[in-house]
């Protein structure tokens, strides 16, 4: 039996940049001693894209269900059948439907065991909605999917050495004050720590908190969330054995490199934490959806239609994603392992241990 990690990967917008790297790393044949890809796409949209790369020549090995790829192959799920009129750098209804119903093919294989973990690349957050598809983004579609006992999601960006999560994550910026609770900052930090531990194999994970407000409120000046709402909830997960300190300035927090002193921060909003770790980690960064039972990562930047079809998008994040993804799922197996194996309890016949010893009789 393999032991290749069997890897699902969506194509995303075809209009987008997801094709690209897709070539791009696979120009690389040794990724295939790594693991057995399985690509959620169509056929006639990569051979679009191969054309106008004019690169490397990647091959493909077209298969119209998952149990007909094998290894050592770039094995193509053609579950995009039809013609997709592809316009580079263009956001189209057609190509958000295309992008669906590749997730919706992977998912249900990954539901189904038949693929071990999935890589998502880019969406049109836009363009996908649609009967099937009423969500902000990835990371909310998963939750809606795989959680089925009560699980929450939350998007980790992540690079080696620095991870950022958000408490609140695709929303408008008008909303996230009224959004935010002690109760939901608690929440995201029990997920987190959890994460930490279980996925990232981190022992005792420090995390550092945001304020939302400038200066972290300057004492309610600024606003009251962060004496109300974020160090309230800073102090009960201390008092839960969470290794957590805040709540910090973001600005001087991340400008004085204290980022540095933690294992993870946790950001009050989307942009508050991703234009600094864009901004230190844009090549080599990776969102995770921590949470869930899945394992589930994607590349850290959008389609960059401004760059499509121009052969300039890297395919760095892309491959890290993978990589990323196949650490998170074997840490989780080693993680649990003890808990699904635990000593049995041994039993022994004590006997007559309890006898008293007669030294008045000989042998």
């Amino acid at each position: 039996m393999s032991s290749l990690i069997k890897v699902g990967i969506t194509h995303g917008d075809v209009n987008g940049i997801g094709y690209e790297v897709l070539l791009k790393a696979f120009s690389d044949d040794r990724l295939l001693e790594l693991f057995h890809p399985v690509i959620y796409g169509s056929s006639k949209s990569a051979s679009y894209h191969r054309k106008v790369m004019e690169g490397d020549p990647v091959n493909f090995h077209i298969i119209s269900k998952v149990e007909e790829s094998q290894e050592g192959k770039i094995n193509l799920l053609n579950c995009v059948k039809e013609e997709i009129r592809i316009e580079l750098g263009t956001a189209s209804a057609e190509a958000g439907e295309s992008a669906y119903i590749a997730l919706d093919q992977a998912t249900n294989d990954l539901a189904n065991g038949k693929i071990d973990l999935l890589v998502t690349l880019p969406i049109n957050k836009n363009s996908i909605q649609g009967v099937h598809f009423r969500f902000p983004g990835h990371t909310e579609f998963l939750e809606d999917r795989f959680a089925k006992n009560g699980e929450k999601a939350l998007m980790i960006l992540a690079t080696e050495v620095l991870r950022v999560a958000l408490v609140t994550t695709h929303l408008p910026l008008a909303e996230v004050p009224s959004k935010l609770s002690k109760e939901l900052i608690l929440e995201k930090l029990h997920i987190l720590n959890h994460s930490l531990k279980r996925d990232f194999r981190i022992e005792n994970p420090r995390i550092a908190v945001l304020a939302l407000n400038p200066h972290a409120g300057e004492n309610g000046l600024l606003g009251k969330e962060e004496s109300e709402i974020i160090a309230p909830a800073v102090k009960e997960a201390q008092e839960k054995w969470i290794l957590c300190a805040g709540p910090f300035a973001a600005d001087g927090f991340f400008g004085s490199g204290r980022f540095k002193e933690f294992d993870a921060i946790l950001a009050m909003y989307h942009d508050q934490g991703l234009i600094p770790f864009k901004t230190l980690a844009m090549d080599a960064g990776v969102n995770f959806t921590a949470g869930l039972p899945i394992v589930r990562t994607s590349p850290d930047h959008g389609t960059a239609y401004n760059i499509a079809g121009k052969n300039l998008a890297s395919d760095e994040s892309f491959r890290q994603a993978i990589y990323m993804a196949m650490d998170i799922f074997r840490n989780r197996i080693a993680y649990d392992e003890p808990s699904r194996n635990p000593l049995k309890k041994m039993f022994f016949d004590r006997g007559k241990d309890d006898e008293k010893l007669d030294l008045t009789k000989e042998e």
